[in-house]
């Protein structure tokens, strides 16, 4: 009966919550700027009884909600930062509403709302069965700047949880039995000497000559790292104009690879090329970790656990006019990016533009894939079980305006309120755990970290970036 009173109690109060979504989605706002989310998310959770603490790790809209008291302690992550450029109606053809503007590309309008409406149903039933545990949601901002849990998790919040879950919208239901990579950010700054590029070039010791020789040896560098290694870069400044030889530039780096060590191992051998370039040139070079995410590590129990909700949620499916919108949606996207896309399905009926079965395909467990997430050190400290569910149609890539207008239609609604009825389901198993089902996923994580500490990626000397805009970076050679 418990968890038939959780569907029943979120199914008649959807409509907050999809309002709660929509409004998110409405008021994009970028990384360690998300005022209006946070805020509005805060409220939600007060005035549903929450004890709320907001300035997680001197980050203002990092927070963490909690209700009930003793073990077990069960977390639901939730973030809601925007990215951008991908402003976008809920139309099938590009049409900006803020030209350049951000755009909720990745879904997390409807991420957070999933976990707000997790916990306050699970608040519902705990308060009607008196069953003992605390849940916590967190507030998570800046995902997409890959630091923002990495930020709290330097600050000790994740240290007592017995387990943690999440959920990202996707193209398919399916538990997230992969691992992302682990990543560095780290901008270099050169510093040289001006001069007139005509006049007087010779004077002059080129701060962007550093960083473009500093780029081609860190080109030459890709050949020899391991394969699935990523390194991208930006040119973040590269001078004011060309008849001026520029004492300032900088360059801003992403490195991936399978494992944390392997990173750091990397982010070594870069710094030399950087040291390289500044010897080179004449010029000197100093660096700032801007984040240092780990690899998730996939909890085969959790998944599990969440899998095993799928009877008791409900079918979901899809309108006519939904299956209309997709397929014109899908009008705009490149043939090729289709193809590729089915191509790199783990598991999934391709020939459906909106599946909604749920996979759990155990033959990719731990299979390392391309991208990143600060989720990853969550799952270094406690055992984590993580879902993706049918937000977009198949073949919509993330970060793209088609992803934005799908995660702001219906489509990527319904998504979020299944994902929302599989968390607080699972939580609810967890809160009687009359299987030992926290044990064993425990005990798996201990298999799975090989008794290693989690240790922040980001040096202890750097601040978030809402408090360090004007600080010096570090690590001058």
């Amino acid at each position: 009966m418990g968890k038939s009173n959780i569907t029943k109690w979120m199914d008649e109060n959807e409509a907050k919550f999809t309002d709660l979504a929509k409004q998110i989605w409405a008021n994009p706002e970028l990384g360690y700027n998300e005022t209006f989310a946070s805020t509005l998310q805060i409220k939600t959770l007060e005035e549903a009884g929450f004890e709320v603490t907001s300035g997680i790790g001197d980050v203002p809209t990092a927070f963490v909600a909690q209700y009930g008291k003793g073990k077990p302690v069960i977390g639901i992550l939730g973030e809601f930062d925007a990215l951008p450029g991908l402003s976008q109606d809920i139309t099938p053809n590009y049409n900006p509403i803020v030209p350049n503007g951000p755009g909720h590309g990745c879904g997390h309008n409807l991420l957070g709302t999933a976990g707000v409406n997790a916990v306050i149903a699970l608040k519902e039933r705990m308060e009607a069965e008196m069953l003992p545990g605390t849940i916590r949601y967190y507030g998570c901002p800046a995902e997409e700047l890959l630091s923002g849990k990495t930020f709290m998790a330097r600050a000790g919040v994740f240290d007592d949880l017995d387990c943690a879950l999440t959920w990202h919208p996707g193209t398919v239901n399916t538990t997230a039995n992969f691992r992302m990579q682990a990543l560095t950010a780290i901008e270099f700054y050169f510093s040289g000497r001006t001069s007139h590029a005509g006049a007087a070039p010779h004077l002059g010791r080129s701060a962007l000559d550093a960083v473009e020789l500093m780029n081609v040896g860190a080109n030459y560098l890709r050949e020899h790292v391991l394969d699935g290694t990523r390194i991208h870069y930006q040119i973040t400044n590269g001078g004011m104009a060309p008849n001026v030889v520029p004492d300032k530039a900088s360059v801003y780096y992403f490195l991936r690879g399978a494992d944390r060590k392997q990173v750091e191992e990397l982010e070594e051998r870069l710094i030399k090329v950087a040291q390289g370039a500044a010897m080179m040139t004449e010029t000197s070079v100093c660096w700032e970790i801007k984040s240092g995410c780990y690899e998730t590590l996939p909890n085969e129990t959790l998944n599990e656990l969440m899998y095993m909700q799928e009877e008791a949620t409900g079918l979901f499916t899809f309108t006519q006019e939904e299956e209309k919108f997709a397929e014109e949606l899908l009008q705009t996207v490149e043939p090729s990016v289709l193809v590729g896309a089915k191509n790199q399905l783990m598991s999934a009926d391709a020939s459906k533009m909106l599946d909604t079965a749920f996979y759990h395909n155990m033959n990719h467990f731990g299979l390392s894939i391309g991208g990143s997430s600060d989720v990853g050190d969550v799952s270094w400290i406690v055992p984590m079980g993580q879902i993706m569910t049918t937000c977009a149609p198949l073949g919509v890539q993330f970060h793209t305006w088609q992803a934005t207008a799908s995660f702001g239609s219906s489509i990527g609604l319904k998504g979020m309120h299944y994902a929302a009825k599989i968390m607080a389901l699972s939580a609810y198993e967890l809160l009687l755990d009359q299987d030992g089902i926290l044990e064993k996923a425990k005990d798996e994580f201990k298999a799975s970290t090989k008794g290693a500490a989690y240790k922040s990626g980001i040096p202890s000397d750097v601040k978030p970036p809402v408090l360090n805009s004007d600080a010096v970076p570090v690590s001058a050679i």
